[in-house]
């Protein structure tokens, strides 16, 4: 288990160290992050778990994130430091590079380097290795400043590559959450004032929404009646918040609820509403980790559904699969105050109330 794997990593990289985990700093909860970082792969992974930190530390979480990857593939330093364990743990292959105030942790990585070795931001530390964690798909990548775990997402600026810097804004950690509502509600405003600018009446949400093309949803045609197309409900929960407009309870602003919420404890099943292809399966910091399945025609009209907010998916990009499946489990991943599933739906590439379909 990652979690108990790190745990031990961390004991042995502190006063006790061996020799082969040179004496390094812990770093205090004051230190700055790198002022430029990128992604330990080459490209722009994709995030098949986020970073979900327990409520308390003695509790279990994911205190890291899971990057897609395969067996070989290069692993990059984020940023600039040096190493400071090469080793396994745990049976696990593990590489730690300490960038000057906190570290990142990468396993399974059949190391290049040695410990001391100095390594600039895009500089290989070695492959993916294998490892039963994910069944040899993904790249572990902690983070940790002093004795806190960051979401190791916060050295990544925008859709950069590991070789391709970004400008980071240095704040505290407490602050973080703040500061990233304040900078989603703005991208909320600039695209509605974008929208408003070209008289486009698309719905307008997060950052991470795919482009919606402009044109009321009554342009569709008929629908049907809700209930009708054989979409069953993804969780046995009842509907918390509808779609429609609202006040964020974590943007604190109004805007558009671009979904349906089912209230439903974490780790309930979350089942395909319809048969259909996963199309996508990413990671955001408003919607958490997030999963699109693409059903065709269906009743006349292109069909996506995209379900928001869970703990995990159990499949990927190109699976099949069938009304009803389990796809994952729900979770509170993302903005959320609570468990519960976001279900989003898509006609013909326009956003819709699910509840006008299901």
């Amino acid at each position: 288990m990652v979690v108990g794997v790190l745990a031990v990593l961390l004991g042995l990289l502190g006063p006790g160290a061996t020799s082969r985990a040179e004496a390094a700093p812990d770093g205090s909860g004051d230190a700055p992050l790198p002022t430029t970082g990128g992604w330990p792969l080459d490209g722009t992974p994709t995030v098949e778990h986020a970073f979900d930190p327990p409520d308390q530390p003695w509790l279990a979480g994911h205190r890291g994130v899971d990057l897609e990857a395969r067996p070989g593939q290069r692993v990059l330093s984020p940023a600039d430091g040096r190493v400071v364990f090469v080793g396994r743990v745990g049976g696990k292959p593990v590489v730690v590079v300490d960038h000057g105030g906190v570290r990142s942790t990468f396993e399974p990585v059949e190391a290049s380097v040695r410990v001391g070795q100095r390594v600039r931001q895009g500089q290989a530390l070695g492959r993916v290795g294998h490892e039963a964690h994910c069944q040899d798909r993904c790249l572990h990548w902690g983070l940790k400043r002093g004795k806190a775990y960051l979401d190791p997402l916060v050295l990544v600026q925008g859709p950069a590559s590991a070789g391709s810097a970004g400008t980071l804004r240095l704040v505290p950690s407490s602050r973080r959450a703040v500061v990233v509502a304040e900078a989603l509600a703005r991208e909320v405003a600039r695209r509605a004032v974008e929208a408003a600018a070209t008289g486009g009446t698309g719905f307008v949400g997060g950052p991470s929404l795919p482009s919606l093309p402009a044109g009321p949803v009554g342009a569709l045609g008929p629908l049907g009646p809700a209930g009708s197309h054989g979409f069953v409900h993804p969780v046995p929960g009842a509907v918390t918040s509808r779609f429609g407009r609202r006040f964020h309870p974590v943007l604190h602003v109004w805007k558009l609820h671009d979904g349906t919420d089912f209230g439903a404890a974490c780790g309930t099943p979350i089942r395909a509403a319809y048969a259909g292809r996963v199309s996508r399966r990413i990671s955001s910091v408003g919607y958490g980790n997030r999963l699109f399945v693409d059903h065709g025609q269906v009743d006349g009209h292109h069909v996506v559904t995209a379900y928001n907010h869970a703990v995990r998916y159990v499949v990927g990009p190109g699976a099949h699969v069938s009304r009803g499946q389990v796809v994952g489990y729900v979770g509170r991943t993302g903005f959320a105050t609570g468990c519960h599933l976001h279900l989003m739906v898509w006609l013909d590439d326009r956003m819709v109330d699910p509840m006008t379909w299901l």
